[in-house]
């Protein structure tokens, strides 16, 4: 349960009344490279000035960090303080209940008087239930359509809905912010404004991509224009900030989720869907879906005037997850020894010179990783490497066999840190052999296929009855009661694929089920111009265990053309009996009994 101890109330009310806490600001972005602000001074055709002068105003940390390479981890890390391997996050796709367990940094803050906001990518889980995590203010908008939102850009209050603002989505994402500054410019607030840039579909307008002409791949110039799209709006928050005389006592930090993905070849495949989104990691070695340093780590800049000299470069081993810890020590709240960041502020302040004393440690699937000063040991399953980032920042030699002690000790710190986990171990099963690829060209030297002689992805195979749906993360079987879906993995809920069928309206979902274990049960969409699902696109409702059939019905608000749909199911042996799409339009049903047919 997500409980704050007494002694607040008791012991600390009086102390957070009377202390000025600061504001704090978290910018989360999402697939960027870490060279890719200009501060990191790598490459010149980026153009970041608000991001610069941010850094010029604080501490640009050269060696920042997420916690996975991949966005839900990442998130649910940085929220709650707290390592996600602790709680069954593991990956994208995993079940969210353990996060949904967790206090965020918005509900510690609220304890201290803070109002909250959240804006941009959630990917936690529906966006339409964001506030249950503590946040006061939602504005979920990740793309260029309709999002879950309770306030409006023009600051008035509204009950949470589908908002239509017509307005790109970094720049709504900025205009939200600012408009959450001035509804609460007289206390205290807590925002955490997650952009979806540059990730995938790359969507950057004319008024974006015409900032930089001239030769080059069209996914750079598009990601450089997501980029430039963000900086816009944090100039425009720092400008709001410093008009409400709140900029000097404004904590802001800007962090990414992961390193970008260059699927190897960097390909500049048309059409902005999946694939490489344009952003860069180079010098350092890897990609998101590796714990190496191109997929973790990220840019990382740190501003308050009031309190941080400006103008620092700060070289020792920080990450996302000191936001937390940093937060309740500023607000006056209870200690957290639950949390397992540090408070950043004596370190930037003055107060202490020395580094941190502590580990960083990682596990991502397959993967884990552990760092110690400039000593990094990596594994993937059976490999294992030793890197001195302080004279090998790119991860280019590895020193296990000059450096066996070394290798020895961080092993076991890495496996004491590991048996915490849920579930333990140095790593668990279910990653694709994705990473093993990564590992062959990045760590191994190994020539990569060429692309001309990529063999596309192998799909789910369709089981023979099971009217054409097919599922991820889990198995299908037919039995004389429906069809059973069994998940592949303990922590991770299988779903299933439609079959592909069109809808334009909003659609009546009736599902005829039995499940072993309670859970959400609900559908996820993707419109036909769509590259990928999103966050906001997903309606689902709890359920309880039942041997018996339950009918769980609700409405997808499907507004556009829109054949991609998914069934989310609980993670346990579930048996579907019967399915219906019913919109105005038309009625599709699946029976999925053994003597039953679509219709």
């Amino acid at each position: 349960m997500k409980l704050i101890t007494a002694l607040l109330a008791l012991g600390f009310a009086a102390s957070i009344e009377a202390a000025e806490n600061p504001n704090i600001v978290l910018i989360y972005t999402d697939d960027h490279g870490w060279p890719d602000v200009g501060v990191a001074g790598i490459y010149d055709d980026l153009k970041t000035p608000h991001l610069d002068a941010l850094a010029k105003s604080g501490v640009y940390a050269t060696n920042g960090y997420s916690t996975a390479p991949q966005c839900v981890p990442s998130r649910a890390g940085v929220l709650t303080g707290r390592s996600q391997n602790r709680f069954g996050v593991e990956s994208n796709g995993y079940d969210l209940n353990g996060f949904n367990e967790q206090l965020t940094i918005a509900e510690r803050l609220k304890e201290a008087g803070y109002a909250t906001g959240q804006i941009g990518k959630w990917h936690l889980g529906p966006t339409n239930r964001i506030t249950e995590h503590g946040f006061d203010d939602v504005y979920a908008k990740n793309s260029n359509r309709p999002c879950f939102a309770n306030y409006t850009l023009d600051g008035e209050t509204i009950e949470m809905g589908e908002v239509n603002d017509g307005l790109y989505h970094l720049d709504a994402c900025s205009a939200a912010a600012v408009s959450f500054i001035d509804r609460h410019a007289d206390q205290p607030f807590f925002l955490y404004l997650a952009y979806r840039a540059p990730h995938v579909p790359l969507d950057a307008p004319e008024k974006y991509l015409s900032r930089f002409p001239g030769e080059m791949p069209e996914r750079r110039r598009q990601a450089l224009a997501m980029i430039s799209a963000m900086d816009d709006g944090v100039g425009q928050i720092v400008a709001e900030l410093k008009e409400r005389e709140l900029y000097e006592n404004t904590l802001i930090f800007f962090i990414g989720d992961n390193g970008a993905p260059l699927k190897i070849h960097k390909e500049d495949a048309p059409g902005g869907g999946p694939g490489w989104d344009g952003s860069l990691n180079e010098p350092m070695n890897g990609e998101k879906g590796m714990l190496a340093e191109g997929g973790m780590r990220v840019p990382f800049l740190i501003s308050y005037p009031a309190v941080i000299p400006g103008g620092q470069i700060y070289d020792h081993p920080v990450w996302s997850l000191d936001v937390a810890a940093t937060a309740v020590k500023l607000t006056g709240l209870p200690d957290a020894p639950e949390l397992d960041g540090i408070n950043l502020i004596p370190y930037l302040n003055g107060d202490n010179s020395e580094a941190p004393d502590r580990l960083l440690t990682w596990r991502w699937i397959a993967q884990s990783a552990i760092r110690d000063g400039k000593w990094k040991l990596l594994r993937g399953m059976d490999r294992e490497y030793l890197f001195d980032l302080e004279s090998d920042p790119s991860e280019e030699s590895n020193l296990l066999a000059t450096h066996p002690e070394v290798a020895g000790r961080l092993r076991s710190q890495l496996s004491a840190w590991a048996d915490e986990l849920n579930p333990p171990g140095l790593s668990i099963p279910g990653n694709s052999t994705a990473w093993m690829n990564y590992f062959d060209f990045y760590l191994d030297r190994k020539k990569p296929t060429p692309l001309s002689e990529r063999i596309p992805p192998k799909q789910a195979a369709n089981f023979d009855d099971s009217r054409g749906w097919t599922v991820r993360s889990g198995t299908l079987k037919q039995s004389a009661t429906g069809l059973a879906i069994s998940p592949e993995k303990k922590d991770k809920a299988p779903f299933l694929v439609a079959p592909r069928e069109t809808f334009h309206k909003p659609i009546t979902v009736s599902v005829h089920i039995s499940n072993e274990r309670a859970g959400p049960i609900g559908v996820s969409w993707r419109e036909s111009d769509q590259q990928d699902f999103s966050g906001d696109q997903i309606v689902v409702l709890d359920s309880s265990p039942s041997a018996d059939v339950q009918v769980i019905e609700f409405t997808v608000p499907v507004q556009s053309a829109t054949n991609h749909f998914r069934l989310h199911v609980p993670n346990g042996i579930s048996t579907l009996r019967k399915l219906s799409f019913e919109s105005g339009e038309k009625t599709k049903t699946w029976n999925f009994t053994n003597d039953s047919k679509a219709e």
